[in-house]
């Protein structure tokens, strides 16, 4: 009966939307009757105990090295890549550049593997930087790219946390310690949520945080009715969600578009994916691969969603636990705020201004953002922050910094 009851609660609360969600609607009361007639074979419980492997077990072995060239994503689509064992499964490092130089630590997307950030990483390099990049973490994290699964663990700041860790104990040279040099942490999107997460609680191990259309200031009416459904717990059995899911991750429809007479945004499905792809001129000329110029966003994700076994768990994973929302962020960027207001205060020399001694958080946002609200960011992150925060803005949308990534490179290196 309790889960009657919060059916019925859950739908008459949405209820004001009903003209524009009816089809999901109707999608999800045949879902939730399916269920209840086979719930004694398909249970909503916790997700099997294990770790799912990626296509570097599943894929790779049966390809030749040509074959494995010809992926929509190969193997080696960045330099100086790493499979790195860990308990919570293996996961993929790129490392490369000088080792003298600026250490940089770049955090990809919610739903694009690390290569997004490939032409940033790039023009960091080129201007004498050392990136490191771990397979999601980005570095690609767990589910994304050639990383492997923990199935029976949720995707949250805590799990992210741990692999930005095991990346960085995993590279040839320090990253950490009084003898390191610091390193710079740039997070895009899902990424700028955990590496603002991260250095709430590690301040003292980076020169600098670089927050790119960051989430973890999301409001949680940001997102739409359909998403909400998709990634709620109990109400459908977790296979027809992963489903429905999937089909929306390979660009299959669920539903007729959405049109909303008042024309405000909703985050939905789609649009935590389309939003990272560039479209038109810059997505013809960017480069994200250097070994691999042809190398595309959307056909990686594609591939990403067909061949990796852990990707819809571990996205709809990150949409329910992930630091997306200021409701439960907003404690970790305060606390980051206070540290640095307090550095600021401190006496030049002393041991309280160790840490991330360019001051501020960099934050840049693209002017026609669809996903995050500049205006409300702006508004957020100052606050939360304590002021200790500087930003720059593109006149372009979510998908900048795969567009975007020399201009950025040049305005970084001046702090770098």
């Amino acid at each position: 009966m309790a889960l009657y009851r919060r059916t019925a609660d859950f739908i008459s609360a949405s209820w004001a939307d009903q003209h524009t969600q009816l089809p999901l609607l109707a999608v999800t009361g045949a879902s939730f009757a399916l269920g209840l007639l086979v719930q004694s074979l398909l249970r909503t419980g916790p997700v099997q105990a294990g770790i799912l492997p990626s296509p570097r077990s599943t894929i790779l072995p049966r390809l030749s090295e040509e074959e494995i060239r010809k992926l929509p994503l190969p193997s080696d689509v960045l330099p100086g890549g790493r499979d790195v064992e860990s308990p919570y499964g293996s996961l993929r490092c790129y490392e490369w550049g000088r080792e003298d130089g600026p250490k940089v630590l770049l955090v990809h997307g919610i739903t694009t593997p690390c290569v997004s950030l490939g032409g940033l990483a790039h023009a960091l390099v080129d201007r004498g930087c050392r990136y490191l990049k771990g397979t999601k973490l980005t570095h690609e994290r767990f589910g994304r790219g050639y990383s492997e699964t923990p199935a029976d663990l949720p995707q949250d700041e805590r799990l992210f946390t741990t692999q930005i860790l095991l990346a960085l104990a995993s590279s040839p040279i320090s990253w950490t310690g009084a003898s390191s040099g610091k390193f710079c942490l740039v997070g895009y999107s899902l990424g700028g949520g955990i590496v603002a997460n991260f250095a709430s609680y590690f301040p003292e191990m980076l020169s600098s945080l670089v927050l790119l259309a960051p989430a973890g200031m999301m409001h949680d009416n940001d997102v739409g009715l359909q998403a909400r459904l998709l990634y709620s717990r109990g109400l459908v059995p977790e296979s027809v969600l992963g489903y429905f899911v999937r089909k929306r991750l390979r660009g299959g429809p669920l539903v007729p578009p959405k049109v909303n007479p008042k024309g405000d945004n909703k985050v939905g499905v789609e649009s935590a994916l389309t939003e990272e792809f560039a479209t038109g001129n810059e997505a013809e000329t960017q480069i994200l691969s250097r070994e691999y110029p042809h190398i595309n966003i959307p056909s990686s994700v594609v591939w990403q969603v067909d061949n990796n076994p852990g990707f819809v768990h571990a996205f709809m994973s990150t949409m329910r636990f992930g630091p997306i929302f200021r409701s439960k962020q907003w404690s970790a960027w305060a606390r980051l705020g206070a540290y640095l207001s307090a550095q600021n205060g401190a006496p030049v020399g002393s041991q309280a201004g160790k840490g991330l001694p360019n001051d501020k958080v960099h934050i840049i946002c693209g002017n026609n953002d669809q996903i995050i609200n500049k205006d409300d960011l702006v508004t957020d992150a100052t606050a939360a922050l304590g002021g200790n925060a500087t930003f720059k803005f593109y006149d372009a949308g979510h998908e900048f910094p795969s567009t975007k990534y020399e201009d950025i490179a040049s305005y970084m290196i001046n702090f770098l």
